[in-house]
This record gives structure tokens, sequence and C-alpha cells, in this order.
């Protein structure tokens, strides 16, 4: 017997009503799904180290300017490259997505797509996204051919060692670096403190997001931080989301920033302690609720490093 989620196509753990499941015509519902464009919030945790990254740049030498054309570049190349990224891990995870009750209705194991037809789809958005890249210098471009290997491994990861998140934040954060090089054409120290605060953002927040599903990766033996620190999970995330904070300062004072950047920071770090404070690990909501709440640390970031130039 099909479930209501196979039989209309819709995704388990897919916010209902969502734009692909309403507007989308019906040949292209199951591409975006599998490329997650349902779902905005990981695709804004993408882009925003890009932002960072950029915005860096121009608080290191304001007479560069913030360049808004690269910006929207880097979305452009946030989208399909989080989708690119979405679908070679399902691919690579189809038989885990399907013992798994959020995942087993996701396109490839509920039969909506195959394999084949995930690769070639694969293949288009690589090159989508590198009709984006080769539109920045040369150090960016080698940059973001490179982050490939990190978004090679990372699927395989939660096969081999409590740490996949680690492995996430590496991939996901790569953007603060290109986003700098875009601007300057080379690395320094201010985003090397960024992209580590950042990696161990990720740590954090995708810790609370792998929070919902700890028993079916118990049961399957997919490994996890989530369950690697069990009922330690908040103090272990604070730890994480203080040492982000910590490297994000010290890339804003690297960087040649003043109060008014430390001033706004009070900002992502309150948001930080509200999801500590709150979160209730045995509660898949309450963590997916968290979880999302890290869309607006991301924003609030980018501002506070743009108010340093005040």
């Amino acid at each position: 017997m099909q479930t209501p989620e196979k039989a209309t196509g819709t995704v388990a753990d897919a916010e209902r009503g969502n734009w692909v499941d309403r507007y989308a015509p019906d040949w292209l519902k199951p591409y975006a799904r599998l490329a997650r464009w349902d779902r905005p919030i990981p695709l804004l945790l993408l882009f925003w180290p890009c932002a960072f990254g950029l915005a860096l740049a121009t608080l290191d030498e304001p007479s560069r300017g913030f360049d808004v054309m690269a910006l929207v570049l880097f979305l452009i190349g946030s989208v399909v490259m989080r989708g690119a990224g979405c679908t070679f891990n399902d691919i690579v995870d189809t038989d885990i997505d399907m013992k798994v009750a959020r995942t087993r209705s996701r396109p490839i194991p509920s039969g909506q797509v195959s394999k084949r037809q995930a690769a070639l789809f694969l293949i288009a958005q690589c090159l989508a996204g590198l009709a984006v890249l080769v539109q920045f210098n040369g150090t960016t471009v080698l940059l973001g051919v490179s982050s490939l290997v990190l978004v090679a491994i990372y699927p395989f990861m939660k096969r081999v060692t409590w740490w996949p998140q680690f492995f996430l934040g590496l991939a996901f954060n790569w953007g603060a670096l290109i986003g700098w090089t875009a601007a300057t054409g080379s690395l320094a120290l201010p985003p090397l403190l960024l992209y580590a605060g950042s990696i161990l953002w990720t740590i954090g927040y995708d810790t609370i997001y792998a929070l919902q599903d700890m028993e079916d990766d118990a049961l399957i033996g997919v490994r996890s931080t989530a369950r690697l620190f069990g009922r330690r999970a908040r103090l272990f995330i604070a730890l994480f989301y203080a040492g982000t904070a910590l490297l994000w300062v010290a890339a804003g004072l690297a960087a040649g920033a003043r109060w008014p950047f430390l001033a706004a920071m009070l900002v992502p770090i309150g948001i930080f302690a509200w999801q500590i404070r709150t979160l209730d690990p045995r509660d898949p909501g309450n963590a997916l609720v968290r979880f999302r709440a890290n869309h607006w640390v991301g924003l609030s970031l980018a501002l506070a490093i743009l108010v340093g130039l005040m």
C-alpha cells in the first residue's frame, strides 16, 4: 500500500504547502525536491558564508566597495551547488534513506527519480555552477573547484566517523574563503578565522538537526555528533557556538572592525543563547525550529560585518 507521500510525491520532512508542491509543474517536482528547492534555509546557510567573506573583504579595505554583483552570483551558485550536493548525497545514501522514516519518501528511494536520471541532473547542476564560478578571478576558480573534493567525501563520512558534521562544515563554509578571494584575489588571516568559526557553527546547528534522526540512525548504524554527544548534546552545542562567536569576533577585529561590529555581534550571540536555552533534544519539532533559526544568525553576522564599516 502506498504511503500518502508516495502517492502525492511529497516528501515527509518538507513543509506542507511549499512552493514546489503548489506551483512547480509535475515533471519538475521530483527534481526540485531532489535539489531541495522546497527548503530554502539550508540553501541560505550555504550562501551566508560567501556573503561573510565578501563583506569581510570590504571591511578590510573599504575602498574596494561592496560587490553586489558578486553577491548575486554567489546566491545563484549556492542554489545550483547546494542542489548538486543534495543530489549527490541522495544518490550515495539511497540505501540509508530507505530505512529512515523522515527520508524514505525522497525522490530516489520512493521511485520518483531513477539514479541515472539523478546523475544526469547532477551533471547539469555542476555545469551551471561552473558557469557561475568562471565569472571570478583565477584564485577563486581554483578554490571553487577544489571544494568538490569536500562535497564528494561528505556523504560517506557518516559511515566511517562520528564527526560527519565536521566534514559538512568544511564543505558548507568554503564560501567564506571564496567570498574573500573574489574581492582580493588571495587569502589572509581574517577569512581563515572566519572559516574556522563557521565550521564550528555548522557542527553546532547540524548536531541540532541530527537530533531528529537519532533513533533511526542508531538502528541502522549511521553515526553523527548528535549520537556521539547523547545527553550532553546541549553542552557541546553551546561550546561549539561559543567557539564560533570568538572566532567570528577575531576575524572581524583582524579585518579592522571596531566597536560597532562588536555591538552588532550581540545579535547572533543572542540567537545562539536562545537556541541553547530552549533546545529540547527529545523533541524533533523543537530541534527543527532551532536549526532553522540559524538563517537569522547568518543574516545578523553579515549585517554586523557591514555595520563595522561605520
